[in-house]
């Protein structure tokens, strides 16, 4: 059985994961981790990892990017590996997370689905195909009114799959606002819509001449990111130091 610390327990993410884990009888989450204290009756909340004194084989983060720094610091300290699933996250603190990763296992995913895991396969394909046949590719995403990262975490993934493809040649745009100037080639269009309570969707477009193709993911129900996140814990115990992402999760 695969022992858990659930780091941001009582956010949204976190509850759903804690809902799914307690019909799992593969997983067990051991202790919580948020500053807002104790909010359920299934295991002991600490206000850090560093606080905690019960062992587990696994941490899953689903908090916020001002929390990583810490947590990297204290899992390292009790090398405990970590799905870290929080988006966000600053340049400085990308590299922070490369130089954990030689000393503990890290998984990280902008986006622990399976579908959009997939996707990001497949837009790679396409993009193979596509290279070079006068294509434009925009990326639109959407999600509910409480996000505060702007474009997705899954946004920005998506567009690199597809620019690692070409060879990292082509540039994100954000806005058009202040462009008067007709579209770059080698550019790569992202943008975001914030409204009600979406959950998560992503359209990849490839506009070409006479045609478009469309890919798209829409995301009904957070269970679908919590159940990710609990099997890349599973995958993730026990493993050597490194970088991992879902695809060693789904092969």
């Amino acid at each position: 059985m695969t022992r858990i610390i659930m780091h941001g327990c009582n956010g949204s993410m976190g509850q759903v994961i804690s809902e799914l884990a307690r019909q799992d009888e593969n997983v067990h989450i051991v202790a919580g981790i948020d500053l807002s204290g104790n909010k359920n009756n299934y295991y002991p909340v600490f206000n850090s990892v560093a606080e905690c004194d019960i062992e587990a084989d696994v941490i899953i983060d689903f908090s916020s990017a001002a929390a990583a720094d810490k947590l990297l610091k204290d899992a390292v300290k009790k090398k405990i590996p970590i799905v870290l699933c929080t988006t966000g996250l600053s340049s400085e603190q990308i590299e922070s997370i490369q130089e954990s990763s030689k000393k503990i296992a890290i998984l990280k995913s902008a986006n622990m689905s399976l579908g959009v895991n997939t996707l990001l396969k497949l837009l790679q394909t396409a993009t193979k195909v596509l290279n070079g046949a006068d294509f434009d590719i925009e990326i639109v995403e959407k999600h509910h009114n409480r996000k505060i990262d702007a474009p997705s975490g899954t946004a920005l993934a998506l567009a690199d799959a597809i620019n690692e493809v070409l060879n990292n040649e082509y540039a994100y745009q954000y806005d058009r606002s202040a462009l008067k100037e007709k579209r770059n080639k080698k550019e790569i269009g992202i943008s975001a819509v914030r409204g009600g309570t979406i959950v998560g969707e992503h359209e990849v477009i490839f506009a070409g001449v006479d045609e478009v193709i469309e890919f798209k993911h829409t995301a009904y129900s957070k269970a679908i990111f919590a159940k990710g996140a609990i099997s890349a814990a599973k995958f993730l115990g026990g493993k050597e130091p490194g970088m991992y992402d879902m695809s060693h999760v789904i092969g």
